[in-house]
C-alpha cells in the first residue's frame, strides 16, 4: 500500500496515560519509536516536544470520551496536523490487544491515509457546546422530578395530571404547595385552580379527592425543592450562554456573520426555538465548508438510512448513531414543526406517516430541517417554507408515474391516454 505521510504518530489515549508511536520512513526503510506519557500538563508538553523532535507532520488519536480534549489542545500548539478519529472506524484485528499495538496500528493507518478525521469545532464553540449539553441534561433531570411528583400524587390517589396539562404551572404549583402545607380538602384545593383550567369544578374535586399522608407530603416537598433548584441552575446557564454568545461576537474576525444573526436566521425555521438554535449551532458550528453538501451533514448527524446490502439482498437500514445530541434536538424540533399548520414539514410528515409510520416520518422531517439549516448557514438567508401544497404542485408526469406504479403493485395494467384539449 502506498505511503502518503513519511513522518506520522499514533496516540492511544487513556485517562492517566498516553501511549505514543512515531512511524518514520526514510529511503524506503521504516523505523518506529514508542513511548508512554502521563496525562499531566507537563507530560503532555513533553509529548509535544518529543513529536516535534521527530519532525512529525501528522498525529492521529481516537476520540475516547473527554480524555482526548486536553491532549488535543496542548498538541494543537505544535507544528503538525492533528486528526481525531472515530474509534469504531479504526478497530484493530482482534487477538493481540495492547496499548502499544493500538498506537502502532493508528500510526500505520495514518501513514497510508486511511484515517478520516472527525469534525472538531473551535474552542469557543466547544465551550458553548458544553453549556448547551449541560442545560439539556438538567432539563431531563427536571423532567424526572416532575414524573416523581406525579408518581407520589398517584400513590395518594390524586389524579392532578388528568385535569391539568402542566402540574408545574401556576395552578398546579398552588395546589401542590397547599398539599405540602397541610390542606387536604378537595374543594379548597380545587378553588386554587386558575380561570384558564378547562376542567369543571366537579372534575377537579374528583381528581383531588385522595388519601394524602405525611409521607407523601415529605416526598412532594423534597421533589419540589429539587425542581426549584434545577430551575434556578437552568436560568443561570441561560445567562451564561447569552454572555458566551456575546463574547464570541466580540472576538469574531472580520467577514464572519455575527453569531446572533445566525441564531436569528435559525429561528425562522419552523420548530427551531430560541433555546434550540444555540444548541444546534454549537453542535455543527457556523462554518459549513467542512461539509461538502447538505447530505454530508445529514449523514454525519445520523439522520439518513444506513447501507447494509449483501449478495444482492438489502438488510436493515436503520439510522446510525451519528451525533446523538444533535439528532435528539432535531427530532424535538421536527415534532414542533409538525404542529405548524400550512407548512411543508407538516405535509411531509403526514405524507410519510401513512407509508412508513410516525417514527420514520419524524426522522425524515428532522433531516429536512437540517438540510434547510445547512443552506441557511452557508448562504446567510432566511428560511422560506415550501408550503403545505408543495407535493401537489409537482410536475404532472411525476405524480402520474407514482400513481401508475401503485396500480401495478395492486395487479392492474395501466395505459395512460392524455385528454384531448378543447378547441
Amino acid at each position: 500500500m502506498d505511503i502518503l505521510y513519511e513522518r506520522v504518530a499514533g496516540l492511544d489515549v487513556h485517562k492517566d496515560t498516553v501511549v505514543a508511536c512515531v512511524r518514520i520512513v526514510v529511503d524506503g526503510k521504516m523505523t518506529r519509536a514508542c513511548r508512554t506519557f502521563a496525562t499531566t500538563t507537563e507530560e503532555l508538553k513533553e509529548l509535544r516536544a518529543w513529536l516535534e523532535q521527530y519532525r512529525c507532520t501528522h498525529v492521529a488519536m481516537e476520540a475516547t470520551g473527554v480524555y482526548w480534549m486536553p491532549v488535543f489542545r496542548i498538541l494543537d500548539e505544535g507544528g503538525f496536523e492533528l486528526i481525531v478519529a472515530n474509534a469504531a472506524h479504526i478497530k484493530n484485528v482482534p487477538g493481540r490487544k495492547t496499548d502499544m499495538n493500538d498506537a502502532m496500528w493508528i500510526a500505520d493507518l495514518l501513514a497510508c491515509g486511511l484515517i478520516k478525521g472527525s469534525f472538531v469545532p473551535g474552542e469557543e464553540v466547544q465551550h458553548l457546546r458544553a453549556l448547551t449539553r449541560t442545560r439539556k441534561q438538567l432539563v431531563r433531570e427536571q423532567t424526572r422530578h416532575v414524573q416523581r411528583i406525579e408518581k407520589t400524587l398517584a400513590e395518594a390517589n390524586i389524579r392532578l395530571s388528568s385535569v391539568i396539562s402542566d402540574i408545574m404551572g401556576a395552578s398546579g404549583r398552588r395546589m401542590i404547595e397547599a398539599m405540602i402545607g397541610g390542606v387536604h380538602q378537595p374543594n379548597k384545593l380545587a378553588a386554587l385552580a386558575g380561570k384558564q383550567i378547562k376542567a369543571t369544578p366537579k372534575q377537579l374535586y374528583d381528581a383531588l379527592h385522595g388519601r394524602l399522608t405525611d409521607h407523601h407530603r415529605f416526598l412532594l416537598e423534597l421533589h419540589l425543592a429539587q425542581w426549584d433548584n434545577l430551575d434556578e441552575t437552568i436560568r443561570r446557564l441561560d445567562i451564561e450562554i447569552d454572555q458566551r454568545i456575546a463574547r464570541m461576537e466580540a472576538s469574531a474576525e472580520g467577514g464572519r456573520t455575527p453569531f446572533r444573526i445566525l441564531l436569528g436566521l435559525l429561528t425562522t425555521v419552523p420548530g427551531v426555538s430560541a433555546v434550540a438554535a444555540p444548541s444546534i449551532l454549537s453542535e455543527i458550528g457556523a462554518d459549513m465548508s467542512r461539509f461538502p453538501t447538505a447530505g454530508h451533514l445529514v449523514a454525519w448527524t445520523g439522520l439518513c438510512p444506513g447501507q447494509n446490502e449483501s449478495a444482492g439482498k438489502r438488510k436493515s437500514s436503520r439510522l446510525r448513531k451519528g451525533a446523538p445530541w444533535l439528532k435528539t434536538m432535531l427530532v424535538q424540533c421536527a415534532w414542533a414543526a409538525k404542529r405548524k399548520k400550512d407548512s411543508y414539514y407538516r405535509a411531509q410528515f403526514f405524507r410519510l406517516q401513512s407509508k412508513r409510520g410516525p417514527q420514520k416520518a419524524i426522522c425524515a422531517v428532522a433531516a429536512s430541517i437540517l438540510t434547510a439549516i445547512y443552506h441557511i448557514l452557508k448562504n446567510g438567508t432566511e428560511h422560506h417554507d415550501l408550503g403545505a401544497d408543495y407535493f401537489d404542485r409537482r410536475p404532472v408526469a411525476v405524480t402520474a408515474s407514482r400513481l401508475v406504479a401503485r396500480l401495478k403493485k395492486l395487479g392492474f395494467t395501466v395505459q395512460l391516454q392524455p385528454i384531448a384539449q378543447a378547441p
